[in-house]
């Protein structure tokens, strides 16, 4: 391979075929950019794509997504990013046809030797003073190439290349060593300390890559005069600038209030103010890092105030305390942060926004580095308020044995936190979270992984519920409502949507949003003879309880009831004006719309023998009225109210004596408790078949007391499951397959359950 220098007019010069290994990742995409700019002929492998890859290809990139021998076998050049080893089968066929194999750095080194390089390094805000820098050396009019690792908003993308310009601002990756390759002219050093120890052998090692790094800048080393490794390195250079906030560094700021994400300071150079400056980008880790951009731009002949325009509109990295969610009382960040100063830093930073609790998702990254730090890791986190550590995410390396996200928790436990928990798998943590959160809150997802798909997932819930509440009024969606807190089996995982809505306008509302984006809709009322799966249920659940569903007019002897209204409710409205017929619903424990939908009854009575008339909802939210002879009625089921929804119903009954009604509640009452268990259940589980009751056969079957975990047959009534406590949907489940299986094969009987069976069974 020729070397740095060789390489400039080669990378700058005619156009060239050039091979990208890895080309998806953030730092290769990136030197794929200048290269397509630069006219040359690219094309790349991954075994993912990006939003990135696609742009690029837009611009003239050939992607292939295998990365296969035959895909070098035309480039004049190979670039490979440090994820690419040996047995890699497009790296090694490189390597057989003779491809020069260049690495990213060496690659970004030579096209920044075209320029007046300035390399920002350190362990931490690399990114984040990259990306100021190019932005406010481009607001004072020197027209930067740059070259950042994430997606900058701000400045349209993470590598551009200006062919005017004279100047190359380029974040320097020091996790592999190759800091080595750069010849900057400027260099600006945030800070050093033990990282990537999957690479260094300790702080020593990783101090002889910065002062290589030093050694190769030919005009200032801009460094940071509060970190002490970093000034007892950079000191020896000939050429040095210091910033800080410490006395004696040649910029140094003064924080002035700091408030809402806002942070304004001063700064001064020597003894000469150069005049306060507002960043909007929060944290005084960060003022540090404008700080060090400050003396960069005024040292490169930028006006304080070009750099005051600029700072106070730079709004940052992707990921770097992205606010993706402010709304509801409550806010949503991600950040890259997976360092415990890193950690410590953007936790200091989300106090400063006056949220009442900070409630943060973290993903470790690299076992190597969990294992080395994970009593600073510990103690980073004890500036949560509650904390979820998820396992580790691997990156390029194996496992370490005994290694988790679980050391993370016995640290920070160890040192005095108790609301933190480790959660395997993450799955969807975000679904843990949601039901959690009030007015206050700050939510974070922490980790240099897949972390941030987890507040990705809570954001678009939090959207959907706001378009929701804008239909059905404010507080009126809940997320992830655990819907065992709303069956009478106690059962059930949760309702993604949990919606209340308390008037028939806000109800139609709700079912054409459902049907216009296709969501999946169901209503529950009381939820007694229903069984909710542990994963619970996707879309929106209607829970029509109060305001004009739990209303009640009685007109004669005949009594119109909203569907949220208690069957008990409805009995005891009848009994107060002496009208008879009703005493039946005092021992259902359901509401209307429960009794409507399943044609509920009892003692000889049925729902819809006493049903004058109905008003419903279709799927399209328009309202109808039905009479039970233009429906078909069967037994515990009436089929065209499956797919519409009654908001009210009238009842018909008849005159009666006090006494009378008294006498028949009381009886519908004893009946109850003397056949139906006090225990929690769902009502029947199974209907009667043609030859024998259903209890009656449960019972033939010796089945009584018969239990799955927690889920028992009632030694009351064959016919119900009760949960003990803490049974799973899974087990009910469970029982009931063994119920069917000993009917089928003792008396060669289907059971089918008259217990509605709805939700996912958890993945």
């Amino acid at each position: 391979m020729p070397d740095i220098a060789e390489l400039t007019p080669i990378f700058t010069g005619a156009p060239r075929q050039i091979h990208l290994l890895g080309v998806a990742g953030s730092g290769m995409s990136g030197i794929a950019g200048l290269l397509l700019a630069l006219g040359h002929r690219v094309s790349g492998c991954d075994r993912v794509s990006s939003s990135e890859v696609e742009r690029l290809v837009g611009l003239g990139l050939h992607f292939l997504q295998e990365q296969t021998a035959h895909s070098v076998q035309n480039a004049e050049f190979v670039v490979y990013s440090s994820a690419i080893k040996s047995g890699n089968p497009a790296y090694d066929e490189a390597i057989r046809l003779c491809i020069p194999l260049i690495r990213r750095a060496e690659a970004l080194s030579a096209i920044m030797g075209a320029k007046k390089g300035i390399v920002v390094a350190g362990m931490h805000g690399k990114t984040t003073t990259s990306a100021m820098a190019a932005h406010i050396l481009r607001i004072g009019g020197q027209r930067p190439s740059h070259y950042v690792g994430a997606e900058i908003p701000i400045l349209g993308t993470n590598a551009y290349w200006d062919s005017q310009g004279t100047h190359f601002v380029a974040e320097g990756d020091e996790s592999d060593g190759t800091l080595v390759n750069y010849h900057p002219e400027h260099a600006i050093i945030l800070n050093i300390e033990e990282e990537h120890l999957d690479f260094y052998r300790d702080l020593a090692h990783i101090e002889s890559v910065f002062l290589t790094l030093l050694e190769n800048t030919s005009g200032s080393v801009i460094y940071n005069g509060d970190d002490a490794n970093t000034r007892r390195i950079c000191q020896s250079h000939p050429s040095v600038v210091s910033y800080g906030s410490s006395v004696g560094c040649d910029y140094r700021y003064t924080i002035l209030r700091s408030e809402n994400f806002k942070t304004e300071f001063s700064v001064s150079r020597g003894q000469e103010p150069l005049g306060d400056f507002v960043l909007n980008i929060p944290g005084a880790h960060n003022v540090s890092n404008a700080t060090a951009v400050i003396a960069l731009a005024d040292q490169l002949g930028v006006s304080a105030e070009k750099i005051r325009e600029g700072l106070e509109n730079f709004r940052g990295a992707r990921r770097r305390f992205e606010i993706k969610y402010t709304g509801r009382g409550l806010r949503v960040i991600d950040d890259y942060g997976h360092h415990p100063t890193e950690i410590k830093a953007t936790l200091a930073t989300a106090r400063t926004g006056g949220a009442e609790r900070v409630i943060v998702m973290f993903q470790p990254h690299r076992y190597t580095r969990t294992a080395a730090l994970k009593n600073e890791f510990g103690e980073a986190l004890l500036l949560a308020d509650r904390v979820y550590v998820t396992d580790v995410y691997p990156a390029s390396e194996q496992p370490i044995p005994g290694i988790s996200g679980d050391t993370i928790v016995e640290a920070a436990t160890a040192q005095g936190m108790t609301e933190i928990f480790f959660r395997p798998g993450k799955g969807p943590l975000w679904r843990e979270i949601a039901p959690q959160l009030a007015k206050g809150d700050l939510v974070l997802s922490l980790g240099a992984g897949d972390i941030h798909e987890q507040s990705t997932s809570l954001v678009a819930d939090l959207r959907t519920a706001d378009e929701i509440e804008t239909l059905t009024g404010p507080n009126t969606v809940t997320l992830y409502e655990p819907l065992s807190q709303h069956t009478t089996l106690r059962v059930g995982g949760p309702a993604q949507f949990w919606v209340e809505p308390e008037t028939e306008r806000a109800f139609a509302e709700l079912i054409r949003y459902a049907h216009q984006r296709d969501f999946p809709f169901m209503v529950i009322g009381r939820g007694s003879n229903l069984l909710v799966q542990d994963g619970g249920i996707p879309g929106i659940v209607a829970h029509l309880q109060g305001g004009e569903f739990a209303q009640i007019h009685v007109s004669g002897n005949t009594i119109q009831a909203g569907v949220g209204v208690k069957l008990k409710r409805l009995a005891a409205a009848a009994k107060r004006a002496q009208i008879g017929g009703f005493e039946w619903m005092e021992g259902i424990p359901g509401n209307v719309g429960g009794s409507l939908r399943m044609n509920a009854g009892a003692m000889g009575v049925d729902t819809f023998s006493q049903v004058v008339s109905f008003r419903y909802f279709d799927h399209a939210g328009e309202l109808h009225e039905a009479t039970p002879a233009q429906i078909e009625v069967r037994y515990r089921s009436v089929p065209m109210l499956a797919k519409n929804y009654a908001v009210s119903a009238i009842f018909q009954g008849h005159p009666a004596d006090p006494a009378e009604i008294d006498r028949l509640l009381h009886a519908s009452l004893k009946k109850r408790k003397a056949s139906q268990p006090v225990a929690a259940s769902a009502g029947c589980i199974f209907k009667n078949p043609a030859q024998i009751p259903a209890g009656k056969l449960v019972e033939d079957l010796g089945l009584k007391n018969t239990h799955v975990g927690p889920a028992r047959v009632s030694e009351v009534h064959g016919n119900f499951i009760v949960n003990d406590g803490g049974a799973s949907a899974a087990e009910v489940l469970a029982l009931i397959r063994e119920i069917q299986q000993a009917a089928r094969a003792g008396r060669q009987i289907d059971l089918e359950t008259e217990v509605q069976i709805v939700g996912e069974p958890l993945s």
